[in-house]
């Protein structure tokens, strides 16, 4: 048996959670390898909707192992306040099953204050960030003045680096004409909540070393999407981490070859939120449709999704960039009675035809998509759990999907239920 990452393969929102929910019943740990609580992942269990943003998906199973990876900024508040809300639906969370590395970079409120600020000042360009402070924190990390996890456990530390952090960015909020930040209470701010957080804080990469001795399975549970990845995807309308598989073991310390094989994730059609290129977005009849079938709005922000049809050169792309041995395919009971289906199989970009989203931001905002058409099926695929329940002209849909991102469809989702879905080869098995 192998191990298993599970990334995105558009922009976000392809159902990740469900899929990792439903996989983790055979896995020992899963792992959340990057992002930060921007990411969102709804999980709807025998009717109970559970909204996840920082706690990885197999959470909501009891016997599991979950581990926020060092890969990951972590706001602390909106940690806290996140364990609260699943406790309250039952779910009972602790150290001895929920374990967060003590190098993670955190977020602090002077991030969201940035990121918002910095947002606004952009006017019509504006990236469309979430403005909770993920992109600031990543570049703290990378500049090597963020404040980890472990920080909280030596004070005398911690007040230091506060000063170092709040010298760089009270100038900044200066610029902006914003309240500058006071040393002293960001300081008390966190002492506070360290006793709080700190019984969840471990050494990761050792924990996840014993796991791989004992012969345990993991499951690495990616944000966002490979679109959205920070050297890969539609930039600058992306996130700030590494989203492809690969993070998975810089973002856990796992070695590469514990990772094992790689499933993406991919909606039947296509959805982004935000602004950036979307060459198969459809802002008529079918967009709205599909919007309003599949409740496309944004987990975390409530931002309505921008829909369109299948965009295969994206999909392909992501396989190939984020070494994607099979796709779990979701929301196909959303196109049940629609007349006719186009996949998008290539670009038209200065009148050429090609098999790939180019690098420069001009080329990604004048590609053009070419269709293939498909008819569509009457019948209703939702709840089908069983390739045989499935339409012909569903099956002969998919079909031709694999071919256009050259690679199979290996497990079907049917519905948001955690048991509706089909398995036509298990991703942890040689």
């Amino acid at each position: 048996m192998k191990n298993v990452a599970v990334v995105g393969a558009q922009w976000g929102d392809e159902g990740k959670g469900k899929i990792v929910d439903w996989l983790s019943h055979r896995a020992d740990v899963v792992v959340r390898f990057q992002g930060g609580h921007n990411a969102g992942h709804t999980l709807v269990i025998d009717g109970t909707e559970y909204k996840l943003s920082l706690l990885p998906s197999g959470v909501v199973r009891s016997g599991k192992l979950s581990v926020i990876g060092n890969g990951v900024v972590v706001d602390l508040w909106a940690l806290l306040k996140e364990i609260e809300a699943i406790r309250a639906k039952g779910v009972a969370i602790s150290p001895d099953n929920l374990i967060v590395a003590e190098n993670c970079p955190l977020i602090l409120p002077v991030h969201g204050i940035i990121d918002r600020a910095r947002e606004a000042s952009r006017g019509d360009s504006k990236i469309g960030t979430t403005g909770r402070g993920i992109g600031p924190a990543y570049e703290d990390k990378v500049a090597r003045r963020a404040i980890r996890l472990c920080d909280l456990a030596d004070p005398t530390a911690l007040r230091a680096k506060i000063d170092i952090l709040l010298a760089h960015y009270n100038v900044l909020l200066r610029g902006f004409g914003l309240p500058e930040i006071d040393p002293n209470q960001l300081y008390q701010d966190l002492m506070a909540l360290a006793p709080q957080v700190l019984p969840y804080a471990d050494v990761i990469w050792k924990r996840l070393e014993d796991a791989r001795r004992e012969g345990k399975l993991m499951l690495f549970e990616g944000a966002q999407a490979a679109m959205l990845d920070i050297d890969h995807g539609t930039y600058p309308y992306v996130t700030s981490s590494t989203t492809l598989a690969a993070c998975a073991a810089s973002g856990s310390g796992v070695g590469i070859k514990v990772v094992g094989r790689v499933l993406g994730i991919a909606k039947a059609y296509t959805t982004r939120v935000g602004a950036g290129p979307f060459p198969t977005e459809d802002k008529g009849e079918v967009g709205e449709r599909l919007g309003s079938r599949g409740k496309e709005f944004g987990t975390v922000t409530g931002r309505k999704r921008r829909c369109g049809w299948f965009d295969a050169v994206l999909v392909r792309q992501a396989v190939k960039v984020g070494g994607i041995d099979g796709i779990a395919l979701t929301k196909l009971d959303i196109l049940d009675g629609m007349q006719e289906l186009k996949i998008c199989r290539a670009y038209k970009l200065n009148g050429k035809e090609i098999d790939y989203l180019p690098a420069s931001q001009t080329a990604q905002a004048a590609v053009e998509p070419v269709y293939d058409i498909c008819p569509g099926w009457e019948e209703s695929t939702r709840g089908a759990r069983s390739w045989a329940q499935l339409p012909a002209r569903a099956i002969k849909y998919i079909r031709r999907l694999e071919e256009l991102i050259e690679a199979p469809v290996t497990l079907l989702s049917t519905s948001p239920e955690r048991d509706d879905t089909i398995l036509m080869k298990d991703p942890f098995m040689d």
